[in-house]
This record gives structure tokens, sequence and C-alpha cells, in this order.
């Protein structure tokens, strides 16, 4: 005969693995990850964040998938003073040490359009608009 104990112990471990599984969900879309795009019309901000320490970029530089017509909020940290620029929507955010800056902007436009800083030339990330 089994106990009332015995046969309430696959709840917490199922609890866990739904906590592992959405945490793993939830992470898998950051920067530099692949995500599915957003319905058509859709108005969910594209949220990126990318930190420069020591001419190195984090996370690593890739492409990232916008859907047309979607915000995109591009917060980068630097240890230097730079500026970060999307090229094709010529926006731009200066960059001082330590201190988050963000581009913000509405992706109106098809293409793949680049992200760097100026001052160092680094590629921070590549948006795929579609």
């Amino acid at each position: 005969m089994t106990s009332p104990l015995a046969r309430r112990r696959p709840l917490p471990a199922a609890l866990m693995l739904g906590v592992a599984l959405l945490t793993a969900l939830l992470t898998a879309t950051a920067c530099g990850s692949p995500a599915a795009a957003p319905a058509p019309g859709a108005s969910t901000v594209k949220e990126i964040t990318v930190a420069v320490t020591g001419r190195q970029v984090t996370p690593p530089p890739g492409r990232i998938d916008v859907a047309k017509g979607q915000t995109v909020r591009i917060t980068v940290t630097g240890d230097t003073a730079d500026e970060a620029h999307v090229h094709g929507y010529d926006k731009a955010a200066t960059l001082k040490p330590g201190v988050p800056a963000t581009i913000e902007f509405v992706a109106d436009r098809d293409g793949l359009f680049e992200v760097e800083t100026h001052g160092s030339k680094l590629q921070l990330c590549q948006l795929v608009v579609r």
C-alpha cells in the first residue's frame, strides 16, 4: 500500500521541472539567441542588452531577428567612452564608462542593420528586420 506522503512527492518534482523549463525558455530569448518573431502587429519590445569590457562584447555578436514594426530597445554598457550606433536607422547613444546607454526605435525598414561602436569599431550585433 502506498502512503499518502509518497503519492505527493511527484508534485514538487514536477513544479521544479516546470520552473527549470520556464527559466530555460526565458533565457533563450536573450540577446544573440534565436527567438520566435512576434506576430504581425504585435507591440512587444525587443530588448537587447550588450556589455563591452576590455574590447570584448558580451554576448558575442550575432544576428537578432526583429519583426518589422517592432520597437527595439538596445542597452549598451561599456568600460570606455564611445558611441553606439545603429546603421541604416542613424540612431546613436553616447557611452560613458560603466553607465548603461539606450537606443530605442521602431524597426520600420526591412534589411540587415549593423550595430557597432564608432570609436573602438566593435560590432555589437546585427539586426535582421523582416
